[in-house]
């Protein structure tokens, strides 16, 4: 373990610059608190992550896949155990993947179905009904895109193809990508998160839940909070954790409305000891969070001697063997954390259990119907999408139709039985529907770089014409070059024609 620390402590400084700095911090005097509980629908608990938080990410949803039923979102990281707790394997294949050196996907699954067996991680038939969005930009030179396409191979294994996104066009560095704060989109500099006029957050939140609530773009009306991790884990610097982590939770959330939950685990040199607090309040995610009652979990690293000089998350075994399996120290404790905060509604509402047999009877390109059996005691039904409730008024049919939705969409159903006194019990069991249609129709636009600039399909940037969305560079900014740009979904444009 010497000399894999040693190597790694030497090769981290150069390949995990990930980070977090400083808007508007907690007061010094301001002790943590021991972390609330709230309100939570169990059924809707999620992860993501970057870099050695997205492999950490990959850990807690498949490990815990009963616990993170909702889904993962995956940036930057890679498949299930990838160093298969070796630093050499985590540094090579598991980053610097090549055609001939990338992850050992095969055994990978292979160890994931034994140790599934063996019940040391949940079964994986969990992972069935998750939803995926994966993350790669086109140049990350920290964790190549090969990389990425073992973490796709991987979860094809267990997870439908029409569950996962994998979106691999952007032109972005080793960073959580966002609309609206960082740096450069092609930059590799602390605090590792790039403007790249693209909502990676907004995107995952979504690809998981289905349509949300726009965005809060102004004020935050919820509060941060600040827990003690040592509640979870014992002498978390010794293993790698910071004493304190952070919680969003809207306003809603704490005043009793029943919420979601997504755990964010950022990058190594991402620890407010690197950046502060501009991780777990700069990255996108409390904007939406905000608006559509999903409770925001930041557990925190530190850096430690012991083969963490970087804060990075253990996905390799720098502090425990067990790292990936559900009895990991540092797994174990984020488990923990999401069981106190999703405590405070007991998870199931009132008595009346959730309604069986609940299924998708029709669609069309905006609506989709559903049906369901009966609940004893019921005076009648909601029916929530992507966990927020879409009928206006209690229903007393065995039967719904949701309307004014978008064509080709996947959505993510459950129904709640409701007694007497208003009180809705268990959730159903989550049913998926896509709408039918083509969805957005591509077009393409033959100009000038700088008429594509003013109209708004690219954006100067140092005299260069780069298309929106995916930054591709068109040239020199002006009317003496001529692009043809397609758009292929809203806001996003590439280079050449419709496909």
């Amino acid at each position: 373990m010497t000399n894999f620390a040693g190597q790694f402590r030497i090769r981290s400084i150069v390949l995990f610059a990930l980070g977090v700095g400083g808007a508007a911090v907690q007061s010094a005097f301001a002790a943590p608190v021991a972390l609330p509980s709230y309100n939570v629908d169990p059924a809707l608990t999620s992860v993501s992550g970057l870099s050695s938080g997205g492999f950490m990410a990959v850990q807690l949803h498949v490990a815990f896949s009963a616990t993170f039923k909702a889904g993962a979102g995956i940036v930057a990281g890679g498949p299930y155990y990838c160093a298969q707790g070796a630093v050499g394997t985590a540094t090579g294949p598991c980053m610097a993947a090549t055609s001939i050196s990338k992850p050992a996907t095969s055994t990978l699954v292979s160890t994931t179905n034994s140790w599934a067996s063996q019940g040391l991680i949940d079964p994986t038939s969990n992972l069935a009904n998750s939803r995926v969005y994966l993350y790669s930009g086109t140049i990350d030179s920290t964790v190549k895109q090969l990389v990425m396409n073992e973490a796709d191979t991987y979860y094809k294994n267990y997870i439908a193809s029409a569950n996962i996104f994998y979106k691999n066009n952007l032109a972005s560095e080793h960073a959580m990508v966002t609309d609206y704060f960082g740096s450069g989109c092609s930059t590799k500099a602390s605090p590792y998160i790039n403007k790249c006029n693209f909502d990676l957050a907004g995107e995952i939140l979504k690809w998981i839940y289905g349509p949300l609530n726009a965005k809060n773009t102004g004020t935050l009306g919820g509060s941060f909070v600040e827990f003690n991790q040592a509640e979870f884990i014992a002498s978390p610097a010794t293993h790698g954790m910071a004493s304190s982590g952070w919680a969003y939770v809207p306003a809603s959330c704490g005043s009793g409305q029943q919420c979601k939950v997504h755990v964010v685990v950022h990058g190594c040199q991402q620890d407010p000891t690197k950046i502060q607090d501009k991780y777990y309040r700069s990255t996108g995610y409390n904007k939406w969070a905000d608006t559509n009652g999903i409770i925001m979990l930041y557990p925190q690293t530190a850096p430690s001697s012991a083969g963490n000089p970087n804060g990075c998350w253990d996905w390799w075994g720098y502090d425990d063997a067990n790292y990936a399996k559900k009895s990991g120290r540092q797994m174990a404790a984020i488990k923990g954390m999401v069981d106190r905060v999703s405590a405070g509604g007991g998870g199931g509402g009132g008595a009346l259990p959730a309604p069986a047999g609940v299924n998708v009877t029709g669609v069309t390109s905006n609506s989709v119907a559903l049906a369901w059996s009966s609940v004893s005691g019921a005076a009648g039904y909601n029916v929530y999408r992507g966990g927020t409730q879409v009928n206006s008024t209690l229903l007393t049919a065995l039967a719904y139709t949701d309307t004014g939705l978008a064509p080709a969409t996947a959505y993510s159903y459950t129904v709640r039985a409701v007694d007497a006194g208003g009180q809705a019990g268990t959730a159903s069991a989550a049913v998926n529907a896509t709408t039918t249609g083509t969805g957005y129709t591509c077009s393409a636009t033959t100009s000038s770089n700088y008429a594509h600039v003013t109209a708004g399909r690219a954006l100067n940037s140092g005299g260069y014409a780069l298309a929106k969305g995916s930054n591709q560079n068109m040239g020199l900014n002006n009317t003496f070059y001529t692009t043809t740009l397609a758009q292929t979904s809203a806001g996003y444009y590439v280079i050449g024609n419709c496909p």
